[in-house]
């Protein structure tokens, strides 16, 4: 079972500090989770994952694995921990998402939705029972229920279908959960996930709907999928004000940097998203002078660090020159050496954040932040 431990909140604004302790350690919010789809974090290893990085969580993902290698596979090898050497937390996206996005080859019905495999087209039904089941199997410290994620835009009347049809699931995986015994030895925990699309009525039904199931935390979903930035900040603010104080709050595939910033302050603890990785085995790296694309011609004689301010492996061993000849050279080394430093930029800078909450000026050094990656990122954009 999480246990849950607030142990501070600025005053200025909603952003707080808190302890989550899990079967397989200790996650220190605000924290960012590494995404780990297929039970690997992409060029990355779990040695550098965890001691370089200091990773404290990953994220993995249901649809995924249910599908390759299979839950028999993960279940023999004595679940996801043992299977990818992996000995802090997990948390297990239902797939919801994923399944969601195969707009043409799904259909929603009231106990389940029916899909097709992206990888071979064969038949699947995902239920919220089953669902429970496939990540009873997975092993993971945090699952979350199964969910439907609205696209955007979208009209009032299918959000609000939508989120009714979430909330009735939500009861589904609830009850699953409690009827149901963990696998491996260890206690795990189930969060909801808030659906509504931007409609500030539906946000709060559904966020008072799963707060009445006292799920271990509460997830915002349905979010950071094309609306503007103002309106995600806008839901964002809101629903907080709904969930409890006690409980972990977690926004779902957020973001940029300055993204998960604004996020801190209004209240959330969680995040998860692709682009540190995804960005940087495109050669986009994040720093504290914004984000340098690394096949830039201007750094083919620049023996700087990739960033001044970063102690990560890459920065403390290599050059900006070197980056950008591994790239320019198509070596796979040049995939690593980025997922190293964007995932290490993203981990200091929330632990950063927890510090400054602490210390009692957050609001201050995060606007700084923000404003320094926006005047870099229109200089860069510039050259």
């Amino acid at each position: 079972m999480l246990e849950t431990k607030l142990i501070a909140k600025d005053k200025e604004s909603k952003a707080r500090v808190c302890n989550l302790k899990t079967a397989h350690g200790l996650i220190e919010t605000p924290i960012f989770m590494p995404v780990g789809t297929l039970g690997t974090v992409k060029a990355v290893n779990q040695d550098v994952l965890e001691h370089e990085i200091k990773a404290q969580i990953v994220l993995s993902n249901t649809y995924h694995l249910y599908l390759r290698p299979g839950m028999e596979v993960i279940e023999e090898a004595g679940g996801l921990h043992k299977f990818m050497s992996w000995n802090r937390p997990i948390l297990s996206d239902s797939g919801g998402y994923q399944v969601f996005s195969l707009r043409e080859f799904r259909k929603i019905e009231p106990e389940g939705v029916k899909f097709r495999s992206h990888l071979d087209g064969s038949k699947h039904f995902f239920t919220p029972e089953k669902v429970i089941g496939i990540e009873r199997s997975i092993g993971s410290d945090i699952m979350m229920v199964l969910d439907e994620c609205t696209p955007y835009p979208c009209e009032y009347d299918y959000a609000k279908k939508s989120q009714m049809l979430t909330s009735e699931w939500a009861v589904l995986n609830k009850k699953a959960f409690d009827n149901s015994k963990p696998k491996y030895g260890f206690e795990q925990s189930l969060f909801g996930i808030i659906q509504g699309s931007v409609f500030k009525d539906l946000r709060e039904r559904s966020a008072k709907d799963l707060v009445n199931l006292d799920f271990d935390g509460y997830a915002i979903g349905g979010l950071a999928v094309g609306e503007p930035m103002d309106k995600m900040y806008e839901m964002v603010d809101f629903t907080t004000d709904f969930m409890p104080e006690n409980k972990p709050r977690y926004l779902m595939g957020v973001g940029r940097p300055e993204n998960i910033l604004e996020a801190i302050e209004r209240g959330i603890d969680m995040f998860d998203c692709v682009m540190p990785t995804r960005n940087g085995r495109n050669a986009y790296l994040f720093t504290s002078g914004g984000t340098l694309s690394m096949r830039n011609a201007a750094y083919k004689n620049d023996f700087n660090k990739v960033d001044k301010n970063c102690g990560c492996y890459t920065c403390s061993n290599y050059t900006r020159a070197y980056l950008r000849h591994l790239f320019i050279s198509k070596e796979i080394l040049a995939l690593e050496l980025a997922s190293i430093h964007n995932l290490y930029f993203y981990l200091d800078l929330v632990r950063t954040a927890r510090k400054k909450i602490l210390e009692g000026n957050f609001k201050n050094w995060k606007k700084e932040i923000i404003n320094n990656i926006s005047i870099n990122e229109l200089n860069n954009s510039e050259e």
